[in-house]
């Protein structure tokens, strides 16, 4: 189970990445680090395996706490623990929906590969390069998701806006959400989380 996990995952070396010769795939990822998510992105992959699937095998959410436990060890992460261990933003918006209309309508037209505007539920292949790592980069790393990533759903278009036209997230309530969903064993496989 975890090795899907560790399979699909990015870790971005940031470091590398800026001696790209594409403008667009840089400002990408000065992007990201804008935004806050160098921390958690550029976290090596996972070594250990097996305390990983111990750990999401014995999770729970108890009191908006995840408590788990690796080796008869208790582990409990809060989400201001979250927050700090991964240096998240913990300001901003906290539903998507209220991303800015105008910046929407912007993006619609900067992500497209073609002259036209593409939906916000659209297919990878209609984006430019540097918005399909994007949309790759949201749906393996932040998401965790199993399956087909060839199409970007509305939540992750929205998060791309937010991402490329600086509009703070709280980035730990929305992270700590997505834990708290894939340690909850019937929500965990009903949103196709890849643990």
């Amino acid at each position: 189970m975890a090795s899907s996990l560790i399979s699909s995952s990015h870790h971005i070396d940031f470091d590398s990445v800026f001696g790209f010769d594409d403008a667009e795939l840089v400002q990408m990822f000065e992007s990201l680090i804008t935004t806050g998510l160098k921390v958690i992105l550029g976290c090596p992959t996972v070594f250990y395996e097996a305390a990983l699937t111990e750990f999401f095998a014995n999770s729970s959410v108890r009191n908006g706490v995840v408590v788990s436990t690796i080796r008869g060890t208790v582990i409990e992460i809060s989400e201001e623990v979250f927050a700090t261990t991964f240096e998240l933003p913990t300001e901003g918006l906290t539903d998507l929906s209220e991303v800015p209309k105008n910046l929407v309508f912007d993006a619609r037209s900067l992500f497209s590969e073609s002259t036209e505007q593409v939906s916000v539920s659209c297919l990878k292949k209609e984006l430019k390069i540097a918005y399909r790592l994007l949309s790759d980069i949201l749906a393996k790393s932040i998401y965790v998701k199993a399956g087909s990533f060839d199409a970007v759903t509305r939540n992750r278009f929205m998060l791309m806006t937010a991402i490329t036209f600086d509009v703070k997230v709280n980035w730990s309530s929305l992270l700590f959400g997505i834990l708290k969903e894939m340690v909850t064993p019937g929500s965990r496989q009903a949103k196709g989380y890849a643990i």
